[in-house]
């Protein structure tokens, strides 16, 4: 056994060791492998930034409230009677008698790109003057916040970046409401930062929703509050709500588009793999036809079968390994921190995100890589352990 290992050991240095001899086959395996890499891991950036963003947005100690049924809060709607009731609910924090809670509305303006000037659907949120008091990490980081009672709006600073129109002063035209743009917020990257902001009251009037919201953002008393609250609320006769944590119900707003994105890139990553797993083949091939001679001389001085199948298979899987490194880096170079948006099919507005080149993708792309190697060098290798010994001693 320990002479088995040693030869392995020996067999295998020397085959990494002449890899420069054969450095034009090796350079096409890496960058083969290196494409798919970058594909692969561009691809699922977009599924992990688009998640990010959706979830940096939800709180745990926050819970929404919508009406029974709805899928967002785009399809929900809760009258002002209804918000009444639901604010008195126990389980909600207060601050002194006043109930950290903001009934909101959600709606759909036409902005148009930066990048590409071609329309989107932007959301517009008007919301209560507590509404800052129950997002802690909301904070204006340019100009000031707008008056409530006025036509004032801020602006997430995503949304800023990516639409025109929304300049510090501009004006904000939607059906009969305009809104001049006074500042722009942060909200740690998440989905909040594709909003524009105003007063609640404004987008009742301009869009005639009487006395009626789509959702109320409430903050729990503690952590423990969340099941008493819910079961208050939807055991009430008064009410037919649901209730979910602000986690969650960004969570389960993602999981559509990240799941889309996913599929397309496993399938992009395996559609490109073959491609590279037969590159890495005829690369390994190449290296088993240029080694014949001295794999048999090797062989005819005793050296083990298995020896010389680990030895190329190393060298397959180590050229492997150079493409997932170097693919990795440049897709990391290359994309992380992107900047683009794209559409939520669940409330059918844009959100803005950043590519995303996390470590696990990384390592992701890496073993991704020696798959691809280890597929590409096992025909090869077995080839190389099963040359007959005098015909190969006899090719030049």
């Amino acid at each position: 056994m320990l002479r088995l290992i040693a030869q392995t050991i020996a067999v295998t240095s020397l085959s990494i060791r002449t890899i420069p001899q054969r450095l034009g086959s090796s350079v096409v395996a890496i960058v083969g492998i290196a494409g798919v890499v970058i594909t692969f891991i561009a691809v699922l950036s977009i599924a992990e930034g688009f998640r990010a963003a959706m979830t940096a947005a939800g709180s745990p100690s926050r819970v929404l409230i919508m009406r029974s049924g709805a899928d967002s809060e785009m399809t929900s709607g809760v009258s002002g009677v209804d918000v009444e009731v639901i604010k008195q609910a126990p389980g909600i924090l207060r601050d002194g008698n006043r109930p950290i809670a903001s009934a909101e509305l959600f709606v759909i303006v036409d902005l148009n790109k930066r990048s590409t000037g071609t329309p989107a659907n932007v959301p517009l949120r008007g919301i209560e003057p507590v509404a800052m008091q129950l997002r802690d990490e909301v904070k204006v980081v340019d100009g000031r916040m707008f008056r409530f009672g006025t036509n004032e709006a801020i602006v997430g600073r995503a949304a800023n970046r990516q639409f025109s129109g929304v300049d510090l002063g501009s004006e904000l035209k939607s059906g009969q409401l305009t809104l001049t743009v006074v500042g722009t917020f942060a909200a740690q990257g998440s989905v909040a930062e594709t909003e524009i902001w105003c007063d609640s009251r404004l987008l009742q009037a301009a869009y005639r929703r009487g006395n009626s919201y789509q959702s109320v953002l409430a903050k729990l008393d503690s952590p423990a509050s969340f099941d008493t609250l819910k079961n208050w609320l939807t055991t009430n006769p008064q009410l037919n709500v649901q209730v979910r944590r602000e986690s969650e119900y960004y969570a389960a707003q993602s999981t559509t588009m990240t799941s889309l994105i996913r599929g397309v890139g496993y399938g992009i990553a395996t559609l490109m793999g073959i491609g590279a797993v037969f590159g890495a083949i005829l690369t390994m091939y190449t290296v088993v036809a240029s080694r014949t001679r001295e794999i048999a001389t090797l062989r005819a001085l005793g050296f083990n079968t298995t020896s010389v199948l680990v030895s190329v298979l190393a060298e397959s899987l180590a050229l492997a390994a150079l493409g997932g490194l170097a693919g990795g880096m440049l897709a990391y170079l290359a994309f992380n921190g992107y900047q683009t948006s794209t559409m939520n099919f669940q409330t059918f507005s844009q959100v803005a995100f950043a590519f995303a080149v996390t470590p696990p993708l990384l390592i992701q792309g890496l073993s991704y890589a020696l798959v691809m190697g280890l597929i590409g060098g096992l025909w090869p290798a077995i080839r190389a352990a099963r040359l007959p010994i005098p015909s190969a001693l006899r090719e030049l």
